[in-house]
């Protein structure tokens, strides 16, 4: 027993300083895109959380070339993407737009890839997440972004929930769902930039999405499904993060692969239910006795 637990835990799982970094940036990341995915989720946006972390690898690709921070290209060309998609999105077809910007970043990139032939190990670090690239530094910058996102996104969630909701009876109060989506894609663009350097651009909108497609078949209302997103977004990056210590795989896959085994057994498990409740439908007052239940 003790060898299975030093195997699972080996030392210095949690005292290695750059495994403390993960963790907290793990942490942050997860809130950030769980509590931002659920509104990704609810308003059909899985497209743009997509293209968005694609778009803003061009940007570090290019900052890493001109020896500047990654994650500055990253915000910098995440944010631009997004304002891009709301600003045409609003004048001709949403995905067409967001196609369109998803290759034209995905062509930048590798562009700025090209012209940099030291930077193999860099872009294969950014695609599928790294572990061990997380400095004090960074972790502090991460943190301060969440708390951005997090800040942006409770200024927002009472109009930008009703609105999700009943768009028609928003925009007949007088909320005008184009602002709302502007201030909706920036709070998608700045969670994609600071989602990207831990679970990496191919895999990163599977934890924006995953936990709150699961917690939208267990939660009954918005505030416990974004409570449960959470939990499961957290839970599953400490998963990853310890998994991808133990066999030094990225923990992009294991994001990926967490994520997708937690939505289907939510799915089966609700699947079951239903087909258990259509079967057995509840007893009516003339079915009911006090003493055997239906007859």
């Amino acid at each position: 027993m003790a060898l299975i637990v030093n195997a699972v835990f080996p030392p210095g799982l949690f005292t290695a300083p750059f495994m403390v970094h993960a963790f907290i940036s793990g942490t942050a990341v997860a809130l950030a895109a769980s509590l931002i995915g659920f509104f990704v989720v609810l308003r059909s946006s899985a497209f743009v959380a997509h293209a968005l972390p694609q778009v803003g690898f061009a940007g570090a690709a290019g900052a890493l070339l001109m020896n500047a921070s990654p994650l500055a290209g990253l915000v910098i060309f995440s944010l631009g993407g997004a304002l891009g998609i709301g600003w045409m999105g609003h004048r001709g077809r949403h995905d067409a737009v967001t196609a369109l910007i998803l290759v034209l970043g995905l062509g930048t990139g590798s562009l700025f890839l090209a012209w940099n032939s030291t930077y193999a190990t860099g872009a294969y670090a950014l695609l599928f997440g790294q572990l061990v690239g997380v400095s004090a530094a960074g972790a502090a910058v991460t943190v301060l972004l969440t708390a951005l996102a997090l800040a942006w996104l409770l200024i927002l969630y009472r109009p930008l929930l009703y609105a999700s909701v009943l768009r028609s009876n928003a925009e007949a109060r007088g909320l005008s769902s184009y602002r709302l989506e502007m201030a909706f894609l920036l709070a998608v663009g700045i969670t994609a930039a600071i989602t990207v350097p831990i679970v990496g651009v191919l895999l990163s909108f599977s934890l924006m999405i995953g936990p709150a497609a699961a917690a939208r078949y267990l939660a009954k209302s918005p505030g416990q499904a974004m409570v449960l997103s959470a939990a499961i977004a957290v839970v599953t990056i400490w998963l990853s993060v310890i998994l991808a210590y133990d066999v030094a795989w990225p923990i992009g896959f294991f994001v990926a692969a967490v994520t997708a085994v937690i939505y289907g057994v939510v799915r089966v498990a609700t699947g079951v239910r239903v087909a258990k409740s259509i079967k057995t439908p509840p007893c009516s007052e003339q079915e009911t006795d006090n003493v055997h239940g239906c007859r």
